[in-house]
């Protein structure tokens, strides 16, 4: 019951609150329950796989390779613990911030149902059923994002769904060439069958069809567009949990395919990954330091980090995956964390142009530092969470030669600082525009809670790296073998 109920929670709260249709009140009590008991459920099944090691379900009893089965190691289990901690955190910000139209018009069930999408992206064992559980979370979160139907919403919606379904056509591509070599869509045992294929030729172009299909989902270069075009234009507690989970699933697709799938040689795609990269880093920073509006800073920096991510697959060592998982969990906590930071500026001063914005530390000392924890963090800073990130993926650039990307890493994360010491300067440091210094707009104590715990977990996931990050190791082992 451990595997399923990660997937099994978010359905019932899904129905239950459609149920609860025309009651607010109740559907905004089952939403943090159902959030609270899938982050009870990830922490269960994490415990499981640590202590007996992979977990496998077959779906009605049909055998691998034949029926559906659910997997979990390590690094998914890690992946669902964030995804319950992110939906808990979404569920409770989401009742001081989400209106009470979006609310009637299914905005508690939506929530949920795109949870059970990325929770079944987590925990599939089988190449189709990973295309599903994309067209759950992609269906899902194109109504979320349009769910009000503001204009900058519509238009951020078309582009989003646009090159997301380009990204559907070649996964499913993909998969149907993958299964006219091979016969088979579990993953191992696809695995296994490639090993026999004879053509290296064939078989990297494959490879490559999914590294452009997830590369889409997860905001590589230079299919990234779509990301900072449309990510700002949802209510703030929607693009939190969209920077936080939703490009992460595409690249835990991309991990899991190119050590599980893909795990021998593949010539010349495995540079082209570093290469990628280290593009993807550069254009998403550079992006980052060009904007004046708060949330399209922060949306371009998710594309930046995403290149983190990436470096730690192209060196593709035990040391490089565990930082990409360490990474993981940091990167999610903490850009959630400053998209929910951004929602309580602009509830606080009215808007998110920084230009228009000052005088925040003076008047919002709280706010100050629960933005400098998460904004140092993604910077790199010690002894936050994303100092020891970087430094895995650096020490195993070195380790593997690889100095160019390594170069790159170190470059980008000190424009990184630059961008936060521009949201530092511009909305917190600098005199307020309005003379008699009076905000916008009161913050409900609700939209607090989540802030701070997601910023203390940076500072924790920091303080614990040594064993948090001999669990991400642990992970990283477990991908190598398969």
């Amino acid at each position: 019951m451990t595997l399923v109920m990660p997937i099994l929670l978010p359905f019932l709260t899904g129905v239950a609150a459609l149920l609860a249709w025309d009651r607010r009140p109740v559907q905004r009590a089952l939403s943090v329950l159902g959030a609270a008991g899938l982050l009870g459920a990830g922490l269960a099944l994490l415990a499981s796989v640590w202590r007996a090691g992979v977990q496998t379900l077959p779906v009605g009893n049909w055998p691998a390779p034949f029926g559906i089965t659910l997997s979990a190691d390590l690094f998914s289990a890690i992946m669902v613990v964030l995804t319950g901690l992110i939906g808990l955190a979404v569920a409770v910000y989401s009742l001081g911030s989400v209106d009470p139209d979006r609310e009637r018009f299914g905005y508690y069930p939506l929530l949920h149902i795109l949870l059970m999408g990325v929770c079944g992206a987590f925990l599939t064992g089988d190449l189709f059923n990973l295309y599903v559980w994309f067209e759950v979370m992609l269906i899902t979160s194109f109504v979320l994002m349009t769910l009000g139907g503001e204009r900058t919403q519509l238009e951020g919606g078309v582009k989003y769904v646009a090159l997301n379904l380009m990204a559907s056509a070649l996964f499913l591509a993909g998969v149907g060439v993958l299964y006219g070599v091979t016969g088979a869509l579990n993953m191992a045992d696809v695995a296994q069958r490639l090993r026999g294929v004879e053509q290296p030729g064939l078989v990297a172009a494959i490879a490559l069809l999914f590294l452009v299909a997830f590369g889409i989902k997860a905001a590589l270069f230079p299919l990234f567009f779509w990301l900072p075009a449309s990510y700002h234009t949802p209510p703030v507690p929607v693009t939190a949990l969209f920077s936080g989970l939703l490009t992460k699933v595409g690249v835990y697709a991309l991990v899991r395919v190119f050590t599980q799938v893909f795990a021998h040689d593949l010539g010349a795609v495995q540079p082209l990954i570093l290469v990628v990269a280290g593009l993807t880093m550069v254009t998403g920073v550079l992006g980052a330091v060009a904007q004046t509006e708060m949330r399209r800073l922060l949306s371009f920096h998710i594309v930046s980090q995403i290149g983190y991510l990436l470096m730690g697959l192209g060196l593709r060592t035990p040391l490089a995956l565990a930082g990409t998982v360490f990474f993981m969990a940091h990167v999610i906590l903490a850009k959630a964390a400053l998209f929910l930071v951004s929602g309580i500026v602009h509830r606080l001063q009215g808007t998110s142009d920084l230009k228009k914005l000052g005088g925040l530390y003076r008047t919002q000392p709280v706010l100050t530092v629960l933005f400098l924890l998460p904004a140092l963090s993604l910077a790199g800073l010690p002894p936050l969470s994303g100092f020891f990130a970087k430094l895995a993926l650096v020490r195993a650039g070195l380790e593997a030669g690889e100095f160019a990307v390594v170069a790159v890493a170190l470059g980008v994360s000190m424009l990184t600082l630059f961008s936060m010491t521009k949201i530092w300067n511009e909305a917190f440091w600098k005199p307020s525009p309005e003379e008699d210094g009076t905000t916008a707009g009161r913050c409900p104590t609700v939209l607090w809670l989540p802030l701070g715990l997601l910023a203390a977990l940076t500072v924790v996931l920091g303080l614990a790296a040594g064993p948090l990050f001999a669990l991400s190791l642990r992970a990283a082992e477990q991908l190598i073998r398969g």
